[in-house]
Order: C-alpha cells, then sequence, then structure tokens
C-alpha cells in the first residue's frame, strides 16, 4: 500500500464508485422507510445490499490498482486497510440480507412481528451499512467518531425490536454503556486536536487523518499518550473488550439474530479499526510501543475473561456473544503487537471471524426458532431435526474454536508465529484462553446437535445458502489464500506496522 507518508495521493477518487457504494445504502434506508408492503421490503433490502457490494468491489479494484485516493476535497480517503474492510462488510451485509428474508419473516407471521417494526427493522438495517462504510472511509477523525456513533444508534433501535422488556433493558444498557464510551473517545479526539491545531490552526486539516499521519512526528507525544488512553477505552467499549464488554451478551441475546450476526461480524471491526488508526499515530508520535502494550494487555484480559464466561451461559446467543469477546481480543493483540506478520494475522483473522461468526449466528437463529427458545437446554436433535442446521452449527463451532483446516487455525497460527517473535512470554496465557473456549463451545454445542429431538421443535423454512457460503470461505482461506488477497493483506499489514 502507498503509505500516505512517504508517496503522493492522488487527486481525486474515482468519484462513481465511491459515491455508489456510500450512497447505496443511504437511498436504500430512505427507501424502506416507506415501503409498506413487507414481501417488497426482503427484496428491496437485499438489492440495496447486493448494490452496495458491486460498488464496493470497484472501488476496491481502483485502489488496488491505483493506490490510496481522497474524494471531496479531501473529506474521504481509501487505502488498502480500509477499502478491505469495506468489501468485506459490504459482502457480510448482503450475505445477511439474504438470511434475514426467511428469518425476519417468520418473525412476521409466526410471531406476530407488526409492519412497521419490520419497516423500522429494514430502515435501520440500511443505515446501520451507511454508519460503517462512512466510518471506514472517512478521512476526519471527527467524522469517524460521528459514523460510529450513528451505525451505534441503528444498531440500539434494532436491539430493542421486539419491544419486549428484556429487549428494551438490553438496548438501554448497550445505548448507556455505548455513549459513555463514546464520550471518552470523543474526549481523546479533542485532546489530539489540541495538540494538531498547534500544527495546523483550527481547521480541517487538524483532524484530517492522513495529514496528521504525515505530521505525527512533530504532535505532542504526551498529549498523544493522554489522548490514545481515553480512546482504548472508549472505542474498546464498542469492541467489547473487556471489562468495557457487559453490553455485547445483552444485545446479542434480546436482539433479532441478523443484527447478532452484523453486530458481531461487522460493527466491532468498525471500532477496532478506528482505534488502529489512532495507534498509528502515537507510535509515531512518540517513537515507543506504549500504544501498542496497553492493546495487548486489554486483549490479554478480553481472552481470558471471555473464555471463562464461555462456561456460565445459559443462552446460546450470549455464549457465542463471548466467542466474539474472545476473538476481539485476539485481533487487539494481534494490532496491538504491530509487526507486519502480527497485523497479516490480525486482518486475516478480521475476515474469518467475520464469516464464520456471522455464519454460526445464522445457524444459531434458524435453531432458535425450530426449538421455539434460545436456552441451550431445550435445543437438541438439531442433527435430526434438521441436518442442514445441525451440521451448520457444528461445523460453525469446528471453524470459531480453530480446527485446521479453516481459516481460524491459520490466522491464529500466524498470530503465535508472530508472539514468539516479539513478545514470548504471551504464548502462555494466549494457549490457556483458546483451550478453555474450546472447551467451553463444546461442552455446550454437542448436546444441541446430538440426541433425541426436542418434543417442542417445529419445522422451519431455513436458509442455508448464506451459511454454506460463509463456511466454504473460511475452508478456502485456511487451505490456500488467494494471490491477489494475500497481497492486499500485505499491503495494509506494511501500512499499519508503518512499513
Amino acid at each position: 500500500m502507498i503509505s500516505p507518508m512517504t508517496a503522493p495521493i492522488s487527486e481525486q477518487l474515482p468519484i462513481n464508485w465511491f459515491s455508489f457504494t456510500l450512497l447505496s445504502p443511504l437511498i436504500g434506508g430512505l427507501l424502506l422507510a416507506f415501503t409498506r408492503q413487507a414481501e417488497k421490503a426482503f427484496s428491496i433490502n437485499v438489492i440495496f445490499s447486493a448494490a452496495t457490494f458491486l460498488g464496493s468491489i470497484g472501488l476496491a479494484l481502483d485502489v488496488l490498482q491505483v493506490g490510496a485516493h481522497e474524494a471531496l476535497n479531501g473529506f474521504f480517503f481509501v487505502d488498502a486497510y480500509n477499502v478491505f474492510l469495506v468489501s468485506l462488510t459490504s459482502f457480510v451485509a448482503l450475505t445477511t440480507a439474504i438470511y434475514s428474508g426467511p428469518y425476519m419473516r417468520f418473525e412476521w407471521r409466526e410471531r406476530g412481528l407488526p409492519n412497521h417494526r419490520l419497516r423500522l427493522y429494514h430502515a435501520m438495517y440500511q443505515l446501520f451499512i451507511f454508519g460503517m462504510l462512512l466510518g471506514f472511509t472517512t478521512n476526519n477523525i471527527g467524522l469517524m467518531w460521528i459514523a460510529l456513533e450513528l451505525a451505534t444508534l441503528a444498531t440500539v433501535l434494532l436491539v430493542s425490536l421486539y419491544r419486549t422488556p428484556a429487549s428494551i433493558a438490553a438496548a438501554w444498557k448497550y445505548f448507556m454503556l455505548a455513549g459513555m464510551g463514546i464520550a471518552l473517545a470523543l474526549f481523546g479526539t479533542i485532546l489530539i486536536f489540541f495538540t494538531s491545531s498547534t500544527i495546523f490552526g483550527h481547521s480541517n486539516a487538524a483532524l484530517t487523518w492522513t495529514m496528521l499521519y504525515a505530521h505525527a512526528s512533530e504532535l505532542q507525544p504526551t498529549v498523544m499518550i493522554m489522548a490514545f488512553a481515553f480512546l482504548m477505552i472508549g472505542y474498546g467499549t464498542k469492541i467489547g473488550l473487556v471489562p468495557m464488554h457487559t453490553w455485547l451478551p445483552d444485545a446479542h441475546g434480546e436482539g433479532p439474530t441478523p443484527v447478532s450476526a452484523v453486530l458481531s461480524g461487522l460493527l466491532l471491526n468498525l471500532a477496532l479499526y478506528d482505534l488502529v488508526r489512532f495507534k498509528m499515530l502515537v507510535d509515531l508520535s512518540t517513537g515507543s510501543d506504549t500504544a501498542g502494550h496497553v492493546m495487548i494487555f486489554f486483549g490479554t484480559l478480553s481472552l481470558l475473561v471471555a473464555a471463562l464466561s464461555l462456561h456460565k451461559q445459559h443462552d446460546i446467543k450470549r455464549m457465542f456473544s463471548f466467542s466474539s469477546i474472545e476473538h476481539m481480543g485476539l485481533m487487539t493483540i494481534a494490532f496491538g503487537i504491530g509487526t507486519p506478520l502480527a497485523c497479516y494475522a490480525g486482518l486475516l483473522h478480521m475476515t474469518v471471524h467475520s464469516l464464520v461468526k456471522s455464519g454460526i449466528f445464522f445457524t444459531v437463529g434458524h435453531a432458535a426458532q425450530a426449538m421455539g427458545s434460545q436456552q441451550m437446554d431445550r435445543i437438541r436433535g438439531l442433527i435430526r431435526h434438521h441436518p442442514g442446521i445441525g451440521w451448520g452449527l457444528l461445523i460453525g463451532t469446528a471453524a470459531i474454536a480453530g480446527f485446521p483446516p479453516f481459516g481460524v487455525f491459520t490466522s491464529e497460527f500466524l498470530l503465535f508465529s508472530a508472539t514468539l517473535d516479539s513478545y514470548p512470554w504471551l504464548i502462555a496465557p494466549l494457549l490457556t484462553g483458546l483451550l478453555i473456549a474450546f472447551a467451553g463451545l463444546f461442552r455446550f454445542v454437542q448436546p444441541m446437535v446430538y440426541g433425541e429431538v426436542a418434543e417442542h421443535a417445529i419445522t422451519v423454512k431455513a436458509n442455508m445458502v448464506p451459511i454454506y457460503v460463509h463456511f466454504t470461505l473460511a475452508l478456502w482461506l485456511g487451505l490456500s489464500i488467494p494471490a491477489f488477497l494475500s497481497g492486499w493483506y500485505k499491503q495494509a499489514a506494511a501500512l499499519i506496522a508503518g512499513g
């Protein structure tokens, strides 16, 4: 990847692909807010998600061929790091939209979800995707903060969709904790503006990431360390790092399952992306690994606490939410180590986790509908009742637990290799956390997929295509990473590592 510090940036982004990608979910959300016919809404949601994915592919090809680009007078910026995440986000958004059709149709017809809440679901889903893409592509660290808050507010409304006391409580907890976190992140952003304004004055340049990166060595190190402390807590809340993680299991447990898929597979990625961008500035400003050490500490703590918490769960969606915390901890460790190999491992892990975890939530949603409950002791005999759902849950659990030859095993192996090179003492807590998590997952999943079918089980129409696609891609990335994708990871890893 062309680093903004070492090479010129093209004057203008091919505005057609950029505008197409960013505006598709915004227009789709506005249209779906006024679409009263449910069946049309299901189709429109998929169509606009497909359009967003198409735009992201065109945008990615432009960046990979030409290099980093700016757009709209420098307010937006794309490089190998964020355009990779734009493509991943739009792909998972598309498959989740395809999955959510039969899932939400069941909620509408069988569980009596009102039409106006179905409209709210589809509109907020597209608004969430818009907020994600805005956060990934903006070149302004203030707008980056706003975009993450926009995506958060959209998911708050989605978590509370059923309007049960439990879902409203979960949404309120999510809103309060995330709001406190984002306020701390705002204060960290203000501190960066405090030091950058001494260079650029009180202008937009003082909040422009490419300008900050180019002049990072001139920023005051002490202020940058203070800023990163607030940013770590603020964005760490959105990542789901311990001890700021308590909103995540409740939000997963009470919201619609497609929301759980995009929360784990997408929103957490945006928060981590933002934190890594700030780490890059702090590293250049201080000339030390202080930010990386802080990330390693919180990542390791999250891994161990989440692994132990897996053993105490009764709700299947809450259990897999702790698995998400575990894996976000691993990614935080990888980017905290900060070497090219570690960053490569972190990017690969981000990809396979998004694919596998969203695929798992797809199977979990159908399993909960078939068994009429999310309580794990009431989910039995899935393989006999619906082989696709049962085998999907079992294969997905094996993949997320790090079984070879799935991609999670490959990314974890690369992370272990990078850790041995830089922080050998980290191997013990890493291995301990992964083994404890492995035991917790299979302790609960095995009785759910095998045995006699529960008497209360009903037949549901399951859409297995997105599940098969996600797990097949995760398997492919474990067996052989395509050359173009590996090159993509290498460019982004070199940029993050400061190479």
